[in-house]
């Protein structure tokens, strides 16, 4: 399962509660239409059928098909200079 590190965790409680985003809200990792990459969007509630992920108070939502390919990766973020960076990396 999908794991977040504390910067990750802070991050996303951060940018969900400046977005007024209501409790039950947080991001969403799902497949872009193209099939091909990976992307993330604010959600208020997680859709029907998403994995649930929470930690910490911060929650993200993943749907099943996108679930499997998370399995064993670890999100995390950073401030840049463009605001905050997530990525993904294989848990240790």
């Amino acid at each position: 399962m999908l794991t977040l590190t504390e910067n990750a965790q802070s991050a996303i409680k951060t940018i969900a509660s400046e977005s007024g985003l209501p409790e039950e809200g947080g991001v969403r990792i799902s497949m872009a239409e193209n099939g091909s990459e990976l992307q993330m969007a604010l959600a208020p509630e997680p859709a029907a059928g998403d994995d649930v992920i929470e930690n910490a108070g911060a929650r993200v939502f993943v749907p099943t098909d996108t679930a499997a390919l998370l399995a064993e990766q670890e999100l995390d973020a950073a401030t840049t200079e463009q605001g905050t960076g997530f990525t993904l990396r294989q848990q240790a």
